[in-house]
């Protein structure tokens, strides 16, 4: 049978009383956990969370420029912010998965929003004590709510309307985040940095000065998040008084089938691919992770001291745009190509375009590094659904989906590298780092090839054929 067949016959009960009764849904849900179609309010809420989660992410890129100045750390010492970051995300994805499983993957998210707004509060008190390990803790806590918000919503984005567009509707939901990025970084450069260079400003002063001006610019840090726990408290009350639909695998019966985590490690032990898709995931965030850490040092080492914190997060703020661009145009060609075609495209040609980076002189290797963003645009949700497309047995989703939200930490190993190859080398030259990593993705796709046989059209095909035979 081919996999459209599963989305075009309601099999569960729910889906024969919600027919029965007039729809009072207006959604059916399959047994395999998705839906006839997709439910617009419901998917753009889910939506939105993936810009929540991605101002936080730009957040860390203004907070490791300010770091580094203020707490006069080394590029690698400034990598363990995205270390704390992403650890969090490793640590609870396995745990938010069986949270999930046992609740819902509403309740997932009204529970990732509210450790998300614990961790936006504890910055309050870390910038009175003036200690980079409070900071970290606060990141830390912060990203114990993504975890859970990642480990529900990009799944549950996936399983919102028929199976064949899955990866379509993750780039979409994706989109949101491009949006978050730009609107974090912005926050950062109007409420975080002043229009000078801190860095050079503090080298000027007496070491007392130097600290009480380092302490006076560390409470910049409270103002982006001061929003943010206002925004968070208001998503957590929608959410709570919108219906949702529960997207879980059903028995024949109509209830929610469900497997031991023990059953499920079982399950993905043997799945090769999955764990392939794993190790691409791990790498390719690691990639986009350092690219973005470093793009702000790289332009305030390239343009020198006339160049001011402001002026080197405006490259920032153009490469999130040109992510956006990016997404969007990978979302359309996903939409008519096949996506290993497509991914492979974009990875090898954001792996060549990093060389530039690596080995042109002056502004014009920050100018490369911005222009790589483009090709970053489809790289996790496409690698992120297609890894998912491996578990073939629904009961094991939500775990499957955590473990490849773990893939993250690849964020928190690979940046550390870079730093410690840019204090050992230079900065620009770092750059090499995530061009490897990408070229490794790139490879990954080619390898997939043979397994990626049709387009969106010819599936869209099979799918009208096969509900024509039913």
């Amino acid at each position: 049978m081919t996999e459209a067949i599963a989305t075009d016959i309601p099999e569960t009960p729910e889906a024969e009383s919600t027919k029965a009764a007039g729809r009072k849904t207006k959604w059916i849900e399959f047994s395999d956990g998705y839906l006839d179609r997709t439910p617009v309010l419901q998917f753009a809420m889910t939506a939105i969370l993936f810009g929540i989660w991605a101002v936080a992410s730009s957040l860390n890129d203004v907070l490791i420029t300010q770091f580094k100045a203020v707490f006069s750390l080394s590029d690698l010492a400034t990598a363990f912010v995205q270390s704390a970051f992403y650890g969090g995300y490793f640590l609870i994805a396995i745990p938010a998965s069986l949270f999930i499983k046992k609740t819902s993957y509403k309740i997932g998210i009204i529970a990732g929003l509210s450790f998300f707004a614990v961790g936006c509060f504890i910055f309050f008190p870390a910038s009175r004590l003036v200690t980079y390990e409070v900071f970290l803790f606060a990141i830390f806590v912060e990203a114990i709510g993504l975890s859970f918000l990642e480990t529900s919503a990009d799944t549950y984005a996936t399983l919102m309307g028929p199976k064949r567009l899955g990866t379509v509707r993750l780039n979409v939901a994706q989109t949101m985040n491009a949006l978050g990025l730009i609107t974090g970084i912005l926050l950062g450069k109007y409420l975080v940095f002043q229009d000078s260079n801190l860095h050079a400003e503090m080298a000027k002063m007496a070491p007392d000065a130097a600290k009480a001006y380092g302490a006076e610019q560390l409470s910049r840090t409270l103002e982006p998040y001061k929003y943010l726990l206002i925004v968070l408290a208001v998503l957590i009350v929608l959410f709570a008084i919108t219906k949702f639909p529960k997207c879980r695998p059903a028995t024949k019966e109509g209830t929610v089938a469900k497997a031991t985590l023990g059953e499920t490690m079982n399950y993905l032990f043997h799945n090769g691919r999955f764990w392939k898709g794993i190790a691409v995931q791990f790498i390719y965030a690691g990639a986009q992770t350092g690219i973005w850490s470093f793009t702000i040092r790289l332009a305030l080492n390239q343009g020198g001291a006339s160049m001011t914190d402001r002026d080197a997060a405006n490259f920032m703020i153009i490469s999130y745009i040109v992510f956006f661009v990016g997404r969007l145009g990978a979302s359309y060609l996903l939409s008519r190509f096949r996506e290993t075609r497509v991914l492979a495209i974009f990875m090898i040609g954001g792996a060549i375009v990093l060389l530039g980076t690596a080995f042109l002189p002056g502004m014009t290797a920050v100018w490369f590094a911005v222009a790589v963003s483009f090709f970053l645009g489809p790289g996790w949700p496409t690698i992120y659904s297609r890894t998912l497309k491996t578990v073939e047995d629904r009961r094991h989703t939500e775990t499957a989906g955590a473990i490849i939200v773990m893939a993250l930490v690849g964020g928190a190993f690979l940046p550390t590298l870079q730093g410690a190859l840019s204090d050992a080398s230079t900065m620009q030259f770092s750059f090499i780092l995530p061009a490897i990593e990408l070229a490794i993705v790139g490879l990954y796709f080619i390898t997939e090839f043979k397994r990626d046989k049709y387009t969106p059209a010819q599936l869209k095909d099979m799918a009208e054929k096969d509900e024509t035979a039913e």
